[in-house]
Parts: C-alpha cells; structure tokens; sequence
C-alpha cells in the first residue's frame, strides 16, 4: 500500500523550498513508463509553471496543502477558466491539449496530480508562444490578477 503521509508532505515541502525551482515531487507511480503518472508537487509561490498543455492526456489536479490558482486559456492566450483549487474547489480534471498554467499561492502547498502516461517532457511545441520572454515574477504576478477574458502577455 502507497501513503502520502502527513511527514512525508513536510519533507516535501522543505524539499521544494531549498531546490532552486522551488518544486519537490514524489511519485506514486513505480516508474516514468507506467500508464497513469500519480504524484504529489510541493510547490512553493515563486515556482513558475510555464502555460502548457499535454496533447496526449487529460490531467487532474487535487489541493493537498494550500492553495493554487489554475488558469485555463485559450490559443490565444486568453484567459477562459480561473480556479482556485483548495478554496471552493477540491478537484480539477481538464481534456487533453489544454493551455494552463498554476500558480502557488501558500508556502508548504502540495498539489497531487494524476494524468496518462508515459511520462513525456512538455516540448517546445507545447508551452504556450504567448509567455515566451515573461519572467517568473511577471508571468507569477499576472497570473494572480488574471481574470477570465484577460490575456496575461
């Protein structure tokens, strides 16, 4: 039996905020082949989550410890969808090839993310062209303002 146990979420967390990324993950899923990748972020705010989609999978997001807001956007880089997982809402599941992009809002959160696999490493093709050359400060700092109709570029 795997058990995300409340330590294990504070090794996590210490983790993510000594790694220079500040993200941490722990995976359930024996190995980066298996066909469901099942794994918990310790994502600290500052981390940046480029916008990005997976043509492959669906994904689904559940708060473990905090709070994140979730955007969904269009080609476009319009906002279409903002939620804030942890405050309202407790799960999110979007299709695949879907633009998004999550932002940390507590320090110590931990979100538990389930999709297909394989793993696949998000290619060039696949984060959005409309954040290219936007900081973490600056992409973090619109995306915590962003509202639905609002582009964040």
């Amino acid at each position: 039996m795997k058990q995300l146990s409340d330590s294990m979420l504070v090794t996590l967390t210490s983790q993510a905020q000594q790694a220079p990324r500040l993200r941490a993950n722990h995976n359930l899923h024996e190995e980066l082949g298996d066909p469901i990748q099942r794994l918990a972020i310790a994502m600290e705010p500052g981390t940046l989550i480029l916008p990005h989609r997976h043509p492959q999978t669906w994904e689904m997001l559940l708060p473990l410890r905090g709070r994140f807001i979730v955007l969904i956007f269009d080609d476009a880089g319009k906002v279409v969808e903002r939620t804030v997982l942890g405050e309202g809402c407790n799960v999110l599941e979007f299709p695949a090839n879907t633009w998004h992009a999550v932002l940390s809002l507590d320090m110590g959160g931990v979100i538990f993310e389930v999709k297909h696999g394989p793993y696949t490493p998000i290619s060039a093709a696949d984060v959005a062209p409309w954040s290219n050359g936007l900081s973490a400060a600056t992409l973090n700092g619109r995306y915590a303002v962003a509202g639905v109709g609002e582009r964040i570029s």
